[in-house]
């Protein structure tokens, strides 16, 4: 679903930028050095669905009543974010020859958002999720994807002229589950490094959709010293490292490899805390009223691609923060 809790966001979580930018007017470029490009585009990579949220919050998905369906998937969500920004972003993934297709791809466009690389099925369905906030506040997701219609996205489909023109190339974990997708994500994000391309990886874990905890553990640490920035929450911390504590320094520092840049993780209403090469700090959150914290970590990678994409210094940040609202 894209995300409707900007306003809970932004105000705690993007000043978070403001010790990060502080090289002002310039951004990691792919080689580390800083970014010359003239594009501010990011490219988000992977799948795009339908999810159906309850007509009633609070329930589980047994007992919700009906459902009304949204737009959703994590790169897609954050694809929108940066173009509701006012930023310039694009999405490359596979959907099906199907009225939600159509409509994925239609709202993107609205939302102003390049689906040059979105491609259609017509021998899959577009993927849906049924998603659920529970009266105890945790998440309850159930996958159609048998396979979808985004796991079938073959290399050949690639738009590698939309990855090469972009400054950032993010993506996800999911599109490394199953064939032929994975040999298109890896590849994809080949070309984008080769061409000099911010590699952004944000693992996003949905444990339900792996065959195993193992093979998931595996998938998504496989491209894990690729990437360039990546986004992490506490709960993924533990999910890697078997268990370890994700408020030890210690612990997420073994995360860091020699080419990332930028270490984020993400501590909900806490917060987050980041790390670089050369230093290291947290962010506490803001107290506010939370609505529904679907989308949440989507947002606030929005967020924070859309400013490095954009080179903006220090001083054009911290009004931003302020400007904010609701969408």
């Amino acid at each position: 679903m894209f995300p409707t809790c900007y306003n809970l966001l932004w105000y705690s979580w993007l000043f978070l930028l403001l010790p990060i930018l502080c090289n002002p007017g310039k951004a990691f470029g792919g080689d580390g050095s800083p970014e010359t490009k003239d594009s501010s585009l990011v490219v988000c990579f992977g799948e795009m669905l339908i999810d159906f949220v309850p007509t009633i919050s609070g329930l589980s998905l047994s007992d919700a009543p009906a459902f009304k369906k949204a737009p959703g998937g994590a790169p897609a969500n954050v694809a929108v974010g940066i173009a509701r920004l006012g930023g310039s972003s694009a999405f490359i993934g596979k959907v099906g020859e199907d009225e939600f297709g159509y409509m994925l791809a239609e709202i993107l466009k609205e939302n102003n958002v390049n689906n040059e690389g979105m491609r259609f099925d017509p021998g899959a369905r577009t993927a849906l999720a049924f998603v659920t906030l529970r009266s105890d506040g945790e998440r309850e997701f159930m996958f159609y994807r048998n396979p979808s219609a985004d796991m079938l996205l073959q290399e050949a489909e690639l738009d590698l002229d939309l990855i090469r023109k972009a400054k950032i190339f993010h993506y996800g974990s999911i599109s490394l589950i199953t064939e032929p997708c994975k040999s298109a994500h890896i590849a994809a994000a080949k070309v984008a490094k080769d061409a000099g391309v911010f590699l952004s990886y944000d693992p996003n874990l949905r444990l339900p959709l792996w065959p195993s905890a193992e093979s998931a553990r595996e998938g998504i640490l496989s491209i894990w010293d690729t990437a360039d920035i990546i986004k992490i929450s506490e709960e993924e911390i533990s999910f890697l490292t078997k268990g370890e504590d994700p408020y030890d320094d210690a612990v997420v520092q073994k995360l860091f490899h020699p080419n990332l840049k930028l270490l984020l993780v993400t501590e909900g209403p806490e917060g987050c805390r980041y790390y670089t090469k050369e230093f290291s700090g947290r962010v506490k959150g803001l107290k506010v009223d939370a609505v529904d914290t679907t989308g949440a970590g989507d947002a606030f990678v929005a967020g924070i691609l859309s400013q490095l994409a954009k080179d903006l210094s220090l001083l054009q940040v911290m009004p931003l923060t302020i400007r904010l609202k609701k969408w």
